[in-house]
C-alpha cells in the first residue's frame, strides 16, 4: 500500500454574508471545478464561521472551508485562478502535504449538534443531583440576626 503520497490541502474563507445553501453551492463549483481540472478529492468540509486574526476586505468573519486534493500540481494554479476571480472568496491558501492520505470525516455541524445535545443532558443530571437549599438557612440570615441582637442590646 502506497498511503505516503503527496497530496495537497487549500483553505479558503468565504464572505460571511452569504447564505448557507449558496456556501454549499460553492463548495460544490469548486469541488467540480477541481475534478475538471484533473485533481482528485480526498476530503471536503466546511469549517463554519470563525472570527478572522484581522479585518479582510471589511469583513471580520469568514466561512472557512476546507478541501484535502490529489493531482499531479498543475490543477492548483487553475483552481486558485478561479477562486482570485470569484467575488465571494477573500482568501485562500495550499499548501503540500506528505504523509497518510486524509480519510473523509463527518461535517462539524452534525458533530457539533451532537455535543450540544450531550452537554444539555449532563447539565439536567447535574441539576437534578444538586442539593436544594433552603434560604432561610443560608449563613446570610443568620448573620443579619445576630446583627439585629446586637443593635438591641
Amino acid at each position: 500500500m502506497n498511503d505516503q503520497q503527496p497530496y495537497y490541502e487549500t483553505m479558503y474563507i468565504l464572505r460571511p454574508d452569504i447564505a448557507e445553501d449558496e456556501v454549499t453551492n460553492h463548495i460544490d463549483k469548486y469541488n467540480k471545478l477541481l475534478e475538471e481540472f484533473g485533481g482528485t478529492i480526498l476530503d471536503s468540509q466546511m469549517r463554519g464561521k470563525r472570527r478572522l486574526a484581522y479585518q479582510i476586505a471589511k469583513h471580520r468573519e469568514g466561512i472557512y472551508v476546507q478541501l484535502s486534493h490529489q493531482g499531479d500540481g498543475q490543477h492548483i494554479f487553475k483552481i486558485e485562478k478561479a477562486m482570485r476571480l470569484g467575488e465571494d472568496v477573500i482568501r485562500y491558501m495550499t499548501v503540500k502535504q506528505e504523509g497518510p492520505l486524509p480519510a473523509p470525516r463527518p461535517s462539524n455541524k452534525s458533530t457539533a449538534q451532537s455535543e450540544n445535545k450531550d452537554n444539555q443532558e449532563a447539565n439536567v443530571e447535574l441539576k437534578e443531583k444538586q442539593p436544594v437549599t433552603d434560604p432561610d438557612d443560608s449563613t446570610s440570615g443568620k448573620n443579619d440576626t445576630k446583627i439585629k441582637e446586637n443593635a438591641e442590646s
